[in-house]
Formats: C-alpha cells, sequence, structure tokens
C-alpha cells in the first residue's frame, strides 16, 4: 500500500525531511520525503497499512523545532520502485 502524505506549516528548514525518513526505516517502510516549492513537506511512503497509520501520526507531531498544522494523506499511485527511504 502506498501513501502520499503534504504536510503544511513550519516543515522546511528544521530537519522535517530527516525525521520523516528516520521514523519511516524504524516502521519498515520505503519511500522518500521531499520540500515541495511552496513550504511544503510531500511524504510518499510504501509498506503496510499499520506501519502507515503510524507514520501519519508522527508526521502530524513532526520533530521538536517544527510547528505542523496540517497532515493531507491520499493513495498513491508510484511509477517507481523503492528500495529504500530518501530525503530529495
Amino acid at each position: 500500500m502506498t501513501r502520499r502524505y503534504l504536510v503544511s506549516g513550519r516543515v522546511q528548514g528544521v530537519g522535517y525531511r530527516f525525521f520523516a525518513r528516520g521514523e519511516a526505516m524504524r516502521l519498515g517502510l520505503v519511500g522518500y520525503a521531499a520540500n515541495l516549492a511552496d513550504g511544503r513537506v510531500e511524504v510518499v511512503a510504501d509498506g503496510e497499512a499499520h506501519a502507515l497509520e503510524e507514520l501519519e501520526k508522527a508526521l502530524a507531531r513532526g520533530p521538536r523545532p517544527a510547528h505542523v498544522t496540517g497532515v493531507v494523506a491520499e493513495p498513491a499511485q508510484v511509477t517507481e520502485s523503492f528500495t529504500t527511504f530518501s530525503t530529495r
């Protein structure tokens, strides 16, 4: 199962992508986290449904310096094959 999360708030320049990568790897997920030009962070993750639910909770919390104001989750259609979780 693959999901795409769009995270809003103060999420760039605060280590958010590295936080997302750490949480995803801890949960056994693969995919990526990337900054978007509009100030949000995009997280695409693939794995078990329960792990994706846990990731969504972690993304809403974020690392200490971040201030998350919203997480939008949606199913994702991915054309690439992931072997790890990376930052972009």
